[in-house]
């Protein structure tokens, strides 16, 4: 899979929830001492069945109309969505941290960011707060268990006790059928102002971002100009019809704060590390053990690769599943069309069992997201101008990318 570039410019997290984000939060105040505000598929087979769990998600129904009313939609969702407040070590003289989440099931499960519930960037090996508090809208505060996180998709999955507070689960939706140019609302704590509404549009849908929480890139973020300010990590991003399709995770910014460039983790990855969650307590994701890059057509046709389309092998992790299949990599790279390193040769995926694949993050998203550790998947490749089908038993993915 394709690590995570260099970020040109600075990424924050929304709501810097916990001490995976201290070292930052120290040097601008963000997070103290005895502080609690922060600024900052057809898998049917593939996933792991609700079975484990007590009881399964519920959906609830989405609002009716078809015209984006943010009152309406607030009134409906608003009940669903929570303040967290994450402690690490004593409550009273340790580091404290706030963002955000929504309750997803009347069992009391509620989902958020993983970094807001954990230590991840601390140095530390990760590890969950030791006290997790949730707050609804009319300030009733609760205890909260730690089920899990996903530092791959930055994902955290709490569960409360649901007699001990009237639970409002808020529907979740589908982001692969996001289009941009859709109204969307974000619900939150930003800058410890909880209950805080704010509108816009998507921006741009199938976006690939750097993981705040590893070194691996999360396809399919969703991209929005709706203001998400920190605080707002782990809070929901509904669509017009008051359903979630994204988890609000990031801010991209030069200045530091909310420059109308905002990121949502698409709820169809956040729905697929949460039933992990549920079932198992962690997540895995099936891993091939190589980086590539987008083939388009001008540089198919420049270095003569037989097909226009698909995902460049650029490199092969020694000793992956990819390199025991026999998968070749780039051996050279050129200048072209203004980009100083595209490859010139390399095996080139164009389908993964039957699936075609017209880029890099298609192999990603079918490989981690449809396809699971030990399963035998079938690729298409083209090399040089032949075509060919070259059938692997897919690894789990390690903690970081090859180098």
């Amino acid at each position: 899979m394709r690590p995570a570039p260099l970020a040109i410019v600075s990424l924050l997290c929304a709501g810097l929830g916990a001490v995976g984000a201290l070292a930052i939060g120290k040097a601008a105040g963000w997070v103290g001492r005895a502080q609690t505000k922060t600024v900052v598929l057809p898998q049917a087979a593939a996933e792991p069945a609700l079975t484990a769990a007590p009881t399964t998600i519920r959906v609830a129904k989405p609002l009716v109309g078809g015209t984006f009313d943010p009152a309406k939609l607030y009134a409906r969702r608003a009940a669903g969505v929570v303040t967290i407040f994450s402690f690490f070590g004593s409550q009273s003289s340790g580091q404290a941290a706030q963002g955000s989440g929504f309750v997803v099931s009347e069992s009391g499960y509620v989902l958020t960011s993983s970094h807001v519930i954990t230590n991840v960037g601390s140095g530390s090996k990760t590890s969950a707060a030791s006290h997790v508090y949730v707050e609804f809208s009319d300030r009733d505060r609760i205890p909260a268990k730690v089920v899990g996180w996903d530092l791959f998709d930055d994902v955290g999955l709490l569960k409360v006790d649901p007699t001990a507070h009237a639970l409002e689960p808020v529907p979740l939706g589908d982001s692969a059928r996001v289009v941009v140019g859709e109204p969307v609302a974000a619900i939150g704590s930003p800058f410890g102002k909880e209950d805080s509404l704010a509108v816009g549009v998507v921006s741009a849908a199938h976006r690939s971002i750097a993981s705040l929480t590893s070194g691996y890139v999360v396809p399919d973020a969703i991209q929005t100009d709706t203001p998400i300010n920190h605080g707002n990590s782990g809070g929901p991003l509904f669509d017009a019809d008051g359903r979630v399709i994204g988890i609000n995770a990031q801010i991209r910014s030069d200045s530091g704060a909310s420059e109308g460039v905002g990121f949502a983790i698409p709820i169809d990855a956040a729905r697929h590390s949460m039933r992990q969650l549920i079932a198992q307590g962690h997540v895995e994701y099936s891993y091939l053990g190589i980086k590539t890059q987008d083939l388009t057509p001008s540089a198919a046709r420049r270095f003569g690769f037989g097909t226009t389309h698909g995902a460049v092998v650029v490199l092969v992790e020694a000793g992956s599943p990819a390199a025991k299949a026999g998968l070749r990599g780039a051996s050279d790279e050129g200048f072209f069309n203004g980009n100083p390193s595209v490859p010139k040769n390399g095996d080139v995926i164009v389908a993964v069992d039957g699936r075609p694949v017209t880029s890099a993050d298609d192999v990603l998203r079918m490989v981690s997201q449809q396809l699971v550790p030990g399963q035998r998947a079938t690729l298409t490749i083209v090399r040089g101008t032949q075509r060919r089908r070259v059938s692997l038993v897919l690894g789990r993915r390690p903690a970081a990318p090859p180098a």
